[in-house]
């Protein structure tokens, strides 16, 4: 289930930054009275009543204006109210409803959207004035304060009631959700066609050709699975004009949160760029386990060392997620694929993987003997046991004598030794430490 978008609207200094700064808790969007101070769309995931959803902060809409500056505002704030679930439409409680408020109005009622009015600035204020408000027909106005806070729980309580309720039933629990990433034309949607069989989703080498998150059902050796083909992720400097493809990157994200398993596509002949890594680290830090997957591989030219060359570059560029599990295919021709789908079970389980407390135990107690850490402040680091709290990701509690004699490269010691000893390929693992006193033993 994606997480749904809120879109904040209204024309320039509503006070539409501070509620949105008000809402997600931290200053995020530059909040100043001179009108037009947001000239882009900002995003910023928020929470309500156990509810997540992100959050997007608007231009202020000025219709007059035909400069290039305030036509792509009111371009990018269109494409906010389209793709958004619910709009708040926030007019200016203080100076009343103006002309640039109903041509927003105006805007909002063709989108067929839900929308939520907010009357903004509002300390103390006569309900008896609230007529206006009412003639709108946009249901019943809330008046808030997003400077002090006030009223924006009843703003909240209104929006996420808005938002879809949909329950996982025991079939949605048994497909597994397959998010596949990657930057544009690294041949995602050929991967998926050759995974379905058929011509699901388009092909096509230009850049940007899937703009959302397409969700493909399917099934392999009789079990489920579902294929999320996502929008291309380019670098923000290249999506700095396009009204369209910034969103389709908030969908990406979410899929991929929502997914079990991520594969990260990247063209083999081209080389590994940054943006390759950042999105391989938003995976590392949502802790999913992912599969990387060198497509075009038919394209290069090889002997019997090359792929072994690939795996040393791939151990160097990816050290951050030393786990990763690779495939080489071509999804054009078909070559290799065959390999995809149990590299994809075998991370998923992997990511579910139970181990017992006594072999966990007997693995940490080698590694410290063989490698026992060093005095820090004349004391030394202790771990008296250590006990798995559960999968996807992988986690393990180490309860030691004291958490600030750990130091980075001990603990990645002790997940490598558990890495070599249990098969956890493909899938991050956690660990957390828990202070206890020798006597309590």
């Amino acid at each position: 289930m994606k997480e749904p978008l809120v879109a904040i609207v209204g024309r320039p200094n509503v006070g539409k930054s501070t509620l949105f700064n008000r809402i997600v808790g931290k200053r995020v969007s530059i909040v100043n009275d001179e009108p037009g101070v947001t000239r882009d769309r900002i995003f910023a995931r928020a929470s309500w009543l156990d509810n997540n959803f992100t959050l997007i902060d608007t231009g202020g809409l000025d219709f007059d204006k035909q400069d290039e500056i305030s036509v792509n505002i009111v371009k990018q704030a269109k494409m906010a109210i389209e793709m958004a679930d619910v709009t708040i439409f926030v007019v200016d409680g203080m100076s009343g409803l103006t002309s640039q408020d109903h041509e927003v109005i105006s805007v909002l009622r063709k989108s067929r959207k839900k929308i939520i009015l907010v009357v903004n600035k509002v300390d103390n204020y006569d309900e008896n004035l609230l007529y206006e408000y009412y003639e709108l027909g946009l249901g019943e106005p809330f008046l808030v304060s997003s400077t002090h806070g006030k009223g924006v729980g009843d703003l909240l309580d209104k929006v996420v009631s808005y938002f879809p309720k949909e329950q996982l039933t025991k079939e949605d629990e048994d497909v597994v959700k397959i998010a596949i990433v990657g930057k544009p034309n690294a041949g995602k949607s050929s991967l998926i066609n050759r995974l379905v069989g058929e011509d699901r989703v388009i092909v096509s080498s230009i850049a940007g050709t899937t703009r959302d998150s397409v969700d493909i059902p399917f099934k392999y050796n009789g079990k489920k699975y579902s294929l999320i083909d996502t929008a291309g992720m380019r670098r923000k400097s290249k999506i700095e004009d396009k009204t369209v493809e910034r969103y389709s990157i908030i969908r990406t994200l979410d899929s991929v949160r929502n997914a079990d398993v991520v594969l990260l596509v990247i063209d083999v002949t081209t080389e590994i760029s940054d943006q390759d890594l950042k999105i391989a680290s938003f995976i590392n830090e949502q802790n999913k386990p992912s599969v990387i997957v060198l497509n075009k591989w038919d394209l290069v030219e090889k002997d019997t060392h090359t792929m072994h060359k690939f795996e040393e570059k791939l151990g160097v560029e990816f050290a951050f997620m030393s786990y990763y599990k690779s495939v080489y295919l071509s999804a054009l021709l078909g070559k290799r694929t065959e390999k995809l789908m149990p590299a994809i079970d075998k991370v998923l389980e992997n990511s579910r993987r139970k181990v017992s407390s006594g072999a966990l135990n007997d693995v940490l107690q080698d590694a410290y003997m063989m490698n026992s850490p060093t005095y820090k402040k004349n004391k030394k680091l202790r771990v008296f046991y250590a006990t798995q709290s559960g999968v996807t990701p992988p986690t393990f509690v180490l309860f030691v004598n004291d958490i600030n004699l750990m130091t980075d490269n001990y603990l990645r010691y002790l997940e490598n030794n558990i890495r070599k000893a249990f098969d956890f390929e493909g899938t991050p693992i956690r660990i957390t430490m828990k202070c206890k006193k020798e006597e309590d033993i």
